[in-house]
This record gives structure tokens, C-alpha cells and sequence, in this order.
């Protein structure tokens, strides 16, 4: 029998429809799969962009030179021409703003603090090496440098080297930033805190804190020490600090707190007054190397040691006799007695481990770069950092006592805010000739300037030169085998210097 379909069978009907809707399903799923997948690896991107961002917000810095080039952006009073002193430009405020957004580090070390207006640097390394040699960490920070920023905070005579910098300019990034919003912290405030930072990272048992400019609104202002020491005061920095020795000693004054002893060397009449009156009313004791603390020194040459300095310190607890000072001059035996009381005085404020034949040992290991530092033999090119009328007296005393010479030839470079005349009318009695020059620093005097004022002072022979390398060129075809050369006047220009006859 025949027949012809002209309807599908039901069952075939069901099964194409069957079919259909599962053909649908498995798309609709392989879509919503693809668009969960989608979904899944873009959260996931976003989440590791967001870690990413995250620790890269950490690390403000890839670089040393980086963190060098932000350090180097910040205000820094050390090169501005035009200074003005007051709590605005110089705010302990602010420091301590920056120092609690870091945790207060400072907080963490035990500190000495020295000041004064020459022999700081001096002071601070004598005592820094006294207390390594008696197996005590020590933390030091000196300013300014002669020729690299790290030589600003070293840890037992060893700088901060560029990896622990970058560290801790990493860390510092941040609070910086914040505090910035507003007011931003300057170049010396944040290394006095990275400073701080370091020594705390450290764990040192004791830092030396030397002041940068002053003391009763330098940065450094902020510890509270087991002692102070003011070294000698004169002259200097009078456009900030005032153009008396009394406004200067007030300054010094005060880094003075209740109840901390304070060491200091023999002063004028004018300043002793002041920082008496000062430590009665801060009611914290003050001692004087040579006169409530028996001290005295001699100068005296032997064949084996040649011309050098001995001194003799007594206190209750300790007996310091013809020690050998390190360093050469008059100033630095005394620098080397208020060290030595600082270092008694901190014998009873715990530091019971001191032996003074361990710190007669430390102190013939102290170097100090740019304090009558020979830096060339052909010819004989000696730096020093002197940049006062007393210490450029002292220089020439020192000179004259250990420093054998037929003619010195002196190569002069000053900063402006500096008391000139007093350093010209000091140079004349030394220098058989003088070229002056200038430094790179924007505060640096005219040459040509200081020619003229030089002129007034003396009848000696003078030259002037637009550069230190005509200078030295200059210096060079003037001088014989047996002739020495002197650079002074700056720390500028001595590290300009030593960067140029020690490339190394």
C-alpha cells in the first residue's frame, strides 16, 4: 500500500525540537562560560594592576640617582645667596612634624650634641673614635661635607653607603610628600632625619650630633643628649647670627636642657657671661676645660714623631696624662680636651666601659679630610676648612709649628656672609703671596673684590683668579720645590680642590 507523508512523524517532530533546544543550551553556556572567564581574568587583572600600583607606591625610588635628584630638589640653605634667619625658614616645629610621621627616631638613640663655632667636626670625630675604640657603636653626623654627601652620617667610621640611602630615602618619600601639603621640610632637615633613621636602623649605642648653623633653631635641636659641648666661639655668620659674640654664644646657647651638663673650652669674658647665664636658667651644669676641669697642653717635636701637640686632662674619674693629640695645631688640642671631658662625663651616664688606654688608641686613628691635609706632593697643595678670622689664625699658627716651607703661596675663596676682613687682615700674616678666587657656591665672594679689600688691608702681593684651575695654574709657576701652597676660606672650595688633585 502506497501512501505519501505529508506531515512528519511526531516522534520525528519531538526529537528535531529536542535537538534545537539543546543546541541552544550548550551555546547559551559556552557564552556565559566566555563572559565569566572574561569577567574572571579582567577582575583578576585589575587586582594584580592594583598590587602592582600598590608596591610601586612603596618604592618611590628605582634608583640612587633618583633619590639623590629629589634629595637635591629641596631648599637648601647652605647655597642661598640671601639667608633669613627665623623660625619660618629654620622651624624645629616642622622637624618635629617630620620626625612623628617617621616614628620619631631620634627618640630611639642616645645622643651627644656639639656646637659651637669652629672645632665641631673636629670634636665630634675625636670623641665618635674614643668611644668605637672602647667597643661602644656609634652613630656620627657632621656637616658639611668636603667632597661626598655621605660622609655626613657614617656608623663606626664607615658612610652610609648608596643602598642603605635609597632605602631610606624610600621610606622618608611619604612623610615628605605629606608634610609638603604644608610646609615643606628643607635638604639639612631631611638628612638630619635620615640621620636619625640610620642610627636607630643601626642600633647604635650612642650618636654624635654635631649643629649645622647655630643651635637654638637648628634641626638638630630636637634630642635631648647626655651631653653637651659648645666648642671655642668667634665670628661668623653674622648676616644670620648676629654681629656680637654675645648674640652668637645666645644662639650656641641654645641647644641647652634642663638637667644635661654641658662641656665648654675657654671663651671670651663676653661669651662665658652667656652661656653661664644660660645653663643657670636652663638649670642644667656647665664646666670649663681649664678651669673647673684641670687641663693643659704642650707643643713639643721629637725625631720619631716630629712636631706635635701633648695634652693632660684630670677629672674624678679619670686621668688623662701626655696624651698625643692627632691632630696638628694649637685649636686642636683643645678641641681634644673638650673632647676627652665629654667622654668623662659620659662614664657616668652609663658608659662605665671606658678605658683610657683603649681611648688613647682611638684617638691616633682619627683622620679628619680637609683639616691640613696634604693632597699633593708635586707641588705641595694643603687644604683646610677654615672659614673664620680665628680659625684662619689658628691655620697659620699651625702651619708655622708643623709645616716646614720656604715660601707659601695661599689660594683664598670666601663665602659673603662671613666676617672678610677679618680672614684677610689674619691671611697677610702668613701668606708670602695671595690668589684669590671663588667657589662654586652661589654665596661665593668676587675675587675680584677681595683683591680690593685685600689691597687696603696690606701691601703684600696678590692675584686674582675667575676659576680655582687658573688658580692653581697660577699658584703652580709661582711656587719651587720646597714652597708650599694653601687653599682655604670654604669647604666649598677645598672639596673642589680635592675632587680636582684626587680624582679618586
Amino acid at each position: 500500500m502506497r501512501f505519501s507523508i505529508t506531515k512528519k512523524p511526531y516522534f520525528l517532530t519531538c526529537l528535531k525540537t529536542a535537538f534545537v533546544d539543546l543546541h541552544s543550551r550548550i551555546c547559551y553556556n559556552q557564552e556565559l562560560m566566555a563572559k565569566t572567564t572574561k569577567t574572571i581574568r579582567k577582575k583578576q587583572t585589575k587586582k594584580s594592576s592594583s598590587s602592582v600600583a600598590k608596591v610601586r607606591s612603596k618604592k618611590a625610588f628605582r634608583t640612587y640617582k633618583d633619590a639623590i635628584k629629589y634629595l637635591s630638589g629641596k631648599i637648601n640653605y647652605e647655597n642661598e645667596k640671601y639667608l633669613r634667619y627665623n623660625t619660618k625658614t629654620f622651624s624645629i616645629n616642622r622637624m618635629k612634624k617630620l620626625l612623628t610621621l617617621l616614628g620619631n627616631p631620634h627618640k630611639k638613640i642616645h645622643t651627644v650634641h656639639i656646637a659651637g663655632t669652629k672645632g665641631k667636626g673636629s670634636t665630634a670625630t675625636m670623641l665618635a673614635r674614643m668611644l668605637e675604640a672602647n667597643d661602644y657603636s656609634v652613630g656620627l653626623y657632621t656637616s658639611p661635607h668636603v667632597v661626598c654627601l655621605h660622609e655626613r652620617i657614617a656608623v663606626n667610621s664607615k658612610d652610609i653607603d648608596e643602598s642603605q640611602m635609597l632605602g631610606l630615602m624610600n621610606r622618608i618619600y611619604a612623610p615628605v610628600e605629606k608634610l609638603s601639603k604644608t610646609e615643606s621640610p628643607s635638604f639639612f632637615e631631611i638628612m638630619t632625619a635620615l640621620s636619625f633613621m640610620h642610627f636607630a636602623d643601626e642600633k647604635v649605642d650612642i650618636a654624635i650630633i654635631e649643629t649645622g648653623l647655630g643651635g637654638r633653631l637648628d634641626s638638630t635641636n630636637v634630642i635631648k643628649p647626655k651631653v653637651v659641648g659648645i666648642t671655642s666661639l668667634s665670628i661668623d655668620h653674622q648676616n644670620q647670627l648676629g654681629e656680637t659674640i654675645e648674640s652668637i654664644a645666645k644662639e650656641k646657647a641654645g641647644i641647652f636642657k634642663a638637667g644635661v651638663p654641658i662641656i665648654t673650652v675657654k671663651q671670651t669674658p663676653e661669651a662665658m657671661n652667656v652661656l653661664k647665664t644660660h645653663a643657670l636658667d636652663t638649670k642644667a651644669p656647665l664646666s670649663v676645660t681649664g678651669n673647673d676641669i684641670d687641663f693643659s697642653y704642650r707643643f713639643e717635636t721629637s725625631r720619631e714623631q716630629g712636631p706635635h701637640t701633648r695634652i693632660c686632662l684630670t677629672t674624678p674619674t679619670s686621668k688623662f696624662e701626655h696624651i698625643k693629640v692627632p691632630l696638628p695645631g694649637k685649636h686642636q688640642a683643645i678641641n681634644c680636651g673638650l673632647a676627652l671631658a665629654m667622654l668623662d662625663k659620659l662614664k657616668s651616664s652609663g658608659y662605665n666601659k671606658i678605658d683610657d688606654e683603649k681611648t688613647a688608641i682611638g684617638l691616633s686613628n682619627v683622620w679628619l679630610p680637609g683639616r691640613m691635609e696634604i693632597i699633593c706632593q708635586y707641588p705641595r697643595v694643603m687644604i683646610d676648612a677654615a672659614h673664620n678670622a680665628a680659625s684662619i689664625k689658628a691655620l697659620i699658627h699651625a702651619i708655622g709649628q708643623n709645616t716646614p716651607y720656604d715660601s707659601m703661596v695661599v689660594i683664598f675663596g670666601c663665602n659673603q656672609d662671613k666676617d672678610i676682613k677679618g680672614m684677610l687682615e689674619q691671611l697677610q700674616y702668613g701668606a708670602d703671596k695671595v690668589i684669590f678666587t671663588r667657589s662654586n657656591s652661589p654665596r661665593a665672594m668676587s675675587p675680584i673684590e677681595l683683591g680690593d679689600m685685600f689691597s687696603k688691608i696690606s701691601s703684600k702681593m696678590y692675584q686674582t683668579a675667575s676659576s680655582l684651575g687658573e688658580a692653581l695654574m697660577l699658584a703652580k709657576s709661582a711656587v719651587g720645590k720646597e714652597d708650599l701652597i694653601c687653599i682655604t676660606g670654604s669647604f666649598y672650595l677645598i672639596g673642589q680642590a680635592k675632587t680636582r688633585l684626587q680624582p679618586q
